[in-house]
C-alpha cells in the first residue's frame, strides 16, 4: 500500500561536498525506490561521474547500482523541471533533492513552485553547502521542520 501524505514536506540537508551528499542521500534514495517513489535530482553541478564512481565502490547489486544511475545526476535541470508535472499528476510519492547553493536553492524553489504549486504527495529536500551556510546554519534550519541525515528524516527542534 502506498503511504501518501496530505501536506507538502520540506526538508533540509548539508553536506561539505559532492561524494559527502552522494553517500548521505544514497541510503535515503535507496529505501525511497524500494516504495515505488519518483526520484528527481536537481544539482546545481552534475554529479553524474562521482556518483558513479560513488557506485563502484558500493556493495549494492548491479541491477540497484543501474537504477540508481538512471536517476539522471546531471544539472540538466530546465528539462527536469519541464518534465515534472506528468510525473506529479499519477498521485505518486515524489521526492526531490535541490543540491547547491543557497541562491540556486531559492531559484529552483521559486521554479517549482510555479511549476508544481499544489503537489501534496511531493517531498522537496534542499541540501545546502555547509561550507557556505557557515555561520547561517540555525536561521537555515529555522526554516524546515525535517533534516535528512543517513538514517533518514529526523524531526528538528526549532532553536531560537
Amino acid at each position: 500500500m502506498k503511504e501518501t501524505k496530505n501536506t507538502r514536506e520540506k526538508i533540509c540537508a548539508f553536506y561539505t561536498n559532492d561524494y559527502h551528499f552522494e553517500m548521505m542521500s544514497l541510503p535515503y534514495i535507496d529505501t525511497r525506490m524500494e516504495k515505488d517513489d519518483e526520484i528527481i535530482i536537481l544539482t546545481e553541478n552534475s554529479l553524474e561521474e562521482s556518483m558513479q564512481t560513488l557506485l563502484e565502490r558500493t556493495n549494492l547489486k548491479e541491477d540497484k547500482k543501474k537504477q540508481i544511475l538512471e536517476l539522471d545526476w546531471k544539472n540538466n535541470d530546465s528539462e527536469k523541471i519541464k518534465s515534472l508535472e506528468p510525473k506529479i499528476k499519477d498521485d505518486k510519492n515524489t521526492i526531490i533533492f535541490v543540491k547547491g547553493k543557497e541562491k540556486y536553492i531559492q531559484q529552483i524553489n521559486e521554479d517549482l513552485r510555479k511549476k508544481i504549486p499544489n503537489q501534496n504527495h511531493v517531498k522537496i529536500i534542499d541540501c545546502y553547502e555547509l561550507e557556505e551556510i557557515g555561520e547561517n546554519l540555525r536561521e537555515v534550519m529555522n526554516q524546515y521542520d525535517k533534516i535528512l541525515k543517513t538514517a533518514g528524516e529526523k524531526e528538528i527542534e526549532k532553536i531560537e
